[in-house]
């Protein structure tokens, strides 16, 4: 029999750490920086403050073609190093991207970096504009509206579609396809976009067209008044319903992930879910669960399953089955048909409206990939009506946590 409301907390943090934890709960940080799943915001400071509508350097937008000759002073010179002399406004590393990708020409044919020129030899460098600066630009990316009206609209972003732009991905981002279906969102702060989902996570997220939207439906964000419901597949056997509670930051060792971190650093972090089904699967189980987010910190439902020792399926970054706490590492067995993902699918999105104030709800779906590996998986779904589990169902149609007593 299942363990029922279980529940996972961080071992006691010294006085220091818990004042800062506490300290940034009061302060509701940045709340775009408070969304589950989605690659963090400093990506978007490396943009140099770009916003939608911001235009790259002049310098590389209008400088125009540049031709000069070797002079002897320059004869046996590396053609890098005579570039950055010659174009010293910009840097190496942007320069050296020019000469690989044949924008610049010595004597009509292209050279290596490190190629000697010789005396006499013309140099032809035609300027090109940083891949960041086509981040903010309309472009026909095909967006799954499920809900749209003057102040606001609900999209069904299909996993491996960016939402933002940032390194890596600086086009064919929702961003991009909001500015070509509403030219008037390059007035809006990342053109509406309130938060984001990561890249390979599929499902329901919503988009402001106004400001006055915008700004309400960020406050929402902070006070927790957006309904967040998630569906995953994750690796062992869950109990039958629980949170975890555990503070979450970017992990020291390696910055591309987010981790448990018992520090200052760390955010308060909290997650409920409740167990759908379990299935065996070769000498272990995959189970599948509901989850509700109480905070929406980046990669929040990834880390914290993956600390419990039930890292979701598919997941190519949290896969580690962490034993943490003493938690048992999940088994892992090949897949009945393939995923080339996370398991993870925000399934219903619940809000108020910011105009008419009226509390509405979406569901979507699971797309095809995760629908047919539920399927060939054949869960026996639990009793969605059991009671005593610690969950109700919300007048948006979300699942919460407890009663609101």
């Amino acid at each position: 029999m299942k363990n029922s409301v279980k529940h996972y907390s961080p071992s006691p943090l010294p006085a220091t750490a818990a004042k800062g934890i506490a300290q940034q709960a009061a302060d509701s940080a940045d709340t775009l920086n408070e969304v589950e799943d989605l690659e963090d915001l400093t990506d978007v400071a490396a943009l140099g403050g770009l916003e939608a509508g911001a235009q790259a350097s002049p310098i590389e937008l209008e400088m125009q073609q540049v031709e000069f000759e070797v002079d002897g002073a320059s004869h046996g010179e590396r053609l890098d190093k005579l570039l950055a002399r010659h174009l010293s406004g910009f840097s190496r590393s942007r320069l050296q991207q020019w000469i690989e990708s044949g924008a610049v020409l010595v004597d009509g044919e292209v050279r290596r970096s490190k190629a000697s020129v010789q005396m006499g030899e013309r140099v032809v460098v035609r300027p090109q504009a940083p891949a960041e600066s086509r981040a903010f630009v309309p472009e026909d990316v095909p967006l799954e509206v499920v809900y749209e009206d003057a102040a606001m609209l609900v999209i069904d972003k299909p996993a491996g579609l960016v939402v933002h732009p940032a390194a890596g991905n600086w086009g064919g981002t929702v961003l991009n396809g909001l500015l070509h279906r509403y030219p008037e969102a390059v007035g809006l702060p990342r053109a509406g976009i309130v938060h984001r989902l990561d890249k390979e996570t599929s499902g329901l997220m919503v988009v402001a067209r106004t400001l006055t939207a915008q700004t309400d439906l960020v406050r929402q964000l902070q006070a927790r008044t957006v309904k967040r419901t998630y569906l995953a597949l994750v690796w062992g056997e869950t109990p039958e319903s629980g949170t975890i509670d555990a503070p979450i930051g970017r992990d020291p060792r390696e910055r591309i992930r987010m981790a448990i971190v018992l520090t200052n650093s760390g955010k308060p972090s909290r997650t409920h879910f409740r167990t759908l089904g379990t299935v065996p699967l070769g000498r272990g189980h995959v189970s599948m669960v509901m989850c509700q987010l109480e905070t929406g910190r980046t990669h929040q439902i990834r880390v914290h399953f993956e600390s419990i020792g039930h890292p979701l399926v598919g997941d190519p970054v949290y896969h580690r089955a962490a034993t943490q706490r003493g938690q048992r590492p999940a088994i892992k067995a090949p897949l009945p048909v393939p995923l080339g993902r996370q398991a993870l699918h925000a399934f219903r999105l619940g809000l108020v409206h910011p105009t008419t104030g009226k509390s509405m709800s979406w569901e979507a779906p699971p797309p095809d990939d995760l629908q047919a590996l539920i399927e060939a998986l054949d869960f026996d779904r639990a009793d969605d009506e059991d009671e005593d589990d610690g969950w109700v169902e919300g007048e948006d149609g979300a699942w919460e946590y407890g009663d609101d007593d």
